[in-house]
């Protein structure tokens, strides 16, 4: 089937890459001012959450097509392994331990979020529209609740256990895109605000903040004006990592998949490509970590990476649509619903626990939004905690497809019983 024409009124991959770029570029300029408006402006706006939504307001208003774009699978399958590979040069391995089990606890308490909303995100849309979610909406929502947990391998299988039709399948599509999207820019939102949070749960920051202060001290005692050759360097480690990665990934997942089929191994997303992809990119940045390439860190590594982690984010937001909400209007408010149940449960155990704003934000987004987002929105918080947020999405595709396929079950009694 021929891919649909694109009609947006730029489609050249290379002028919408200076497009986001310009974008970048102004959004960073204005918000380094040191007075005036935006100061004010930017006291309220987070600069990250601007490099998202202007993009995305590019691609609403048919100035740019996203989806007929190459530039966000660059981005995640280029720049996304090697920014984590500079990210994690300068990190301290044994501080991440120290941030304690309260991560995992509710990362744990986001798949249990996405599992109860989906379930009474339908039984809400049956009291208030129930036509809404007649027939097999019940088996499209599992699609999502495959993404929301795990990501796309876990979205796919979603679709072939529980033989999604395909026009369905792409609303859900819609609807996983742009409500995961909109929840990304709260999140990002919330960043900005972390200390007024973990004020309100009474969250003990010290680990988080030890993190941060041992990653800045590193930073004051060897940063150094860089050269070329040090910049020269750095892309070495940052791209060379990332072609390794790829080199290492591709033919281990082949293997992976060659066994015999009753393993299931799919179920743990270990025949994905990508999966092995952050997987190895991470290691590899952390076994760095423990040599001399350290010192890259003093050359500007980390602010390498995280100009490449900038330059995803503006690929992200190409790819949300606000006017997709006039396709099926209620299906968005279904998914919107969803995601509320969910992050009321994060904010209630965050509260109970006393957990950080930034374990609930990363904890929500390694399952709302994978490996690909969820260093994203760590970073926010600061680029050394970058890893924390791939280590739990790695988490989240293991446990993807069980947890999608209990909650389909779910559905399934809801739709039939």
């Amino acid at each position: 089937m021929a891919a649909p024409a694109n009609t947006a009124l730029i489609t050249a991959d290379p002028v919408v890459l200076g497009l986001l770029a310009v974008t970048l570029g102004l959004v960073f300029w204005t918000s380094s001012r040191p007075q005036g408006f935006w100061k004010r402006f930017y006291t309220y706006v987070p600069a990250l959450l601007l490099c998202y939504f202007i993009p995305a307001l590019f691609n609403s208003v048919g100035l740019i097509d996203g989806n007929a774009s190459g530039l966000y699978p660059m981005a995640r399958d280029y720049l996304l392994p090697a920014a984590l590979v500079l990210l994690t040069i300068a990190i301290d391995f044994q501080a991440i331990v120290r941030l304690g089990p309260k991560a995992v606890v509710m990362f744990l308490v986001g798949t249990l979020g996405v599992m109860l909303g989906g379930v009474l995100s339908f039984l809400a849309m049956r009291l208030l529209l129930p036509e809404s979610v007649a027939g097999d909406v019940w088996r499209g929502m599992t699609t999502v609740a495959g993404s929301w947990i795990g990501g796309g391998a876990n979205q796919a299988a979603m679709r072939e256990v529980f033989e999604v039709p395909g026009d369905l399948f792409g609303q859900f599509v819609a609807v996983d895109v742009l409500v995961a999207n909109v929840w990304m820019a709260v999140l990002l939102f919330l960043a900005a605000r972390g200390p007024m949070f973990d004020r309100w749960t009474g969250a003990d920051t010290s680990a988080i903040e030890d993190l941060k202060r041992r990653i800045e001290t590193y930073q004051a005692q060897h940063a150094r004006i860089p050269s070329l050759a040090d910049l020269m360097l750095v892309l070495a480690v940052g791209l060379g990592a990332m072609g390794l990665s790829h080199a290492l990934a591709a033919p281990l997942a082949g293997w992976i998949a060659a066994l015999p089929a009753e393993w299931n191994l799919d179920d743990y997303s270990l025949t994905s490509s990508f999966f092995w992809l952050v997987v190895i990119a991470t290691t590899l940045g952390l076994a760095l970590s423990f040599s001399r390439a350290r010192l890259l860190e003093g050359a500007g590594a980390s602010r390498v990476g995280s100009a490449m982690i900038y330059v995803l984010v503006a690929t992200i937001g190409m790819h949300m649509d606000l006017r997709a909400l006039a396709d099926r209007p209620e299906l968005f408010l279904l998914g919107l619903i969803w995601i509320t149940v969910h992050a009321l449960l994060m904010l209630g155990v965050a509260k109970l626990i006393r957990a950080p704003l930034f374990f609930m934000a990363v904890g929500s987004q390694a399952n709302v939004g994978g490996a690909a987002s969820a260093p994203v929105v760590a970073s926010a918080f600061h680029p050394a905690l970058a890893p924390v947020g791939v280590l739990l999405a790695v988490l989240g595709y293991a446990l993807g497809t069980y947890c999608a396929y209990l909650t389909g079950i779910a559905l399934q009694a809801l739709a039939t019983g």
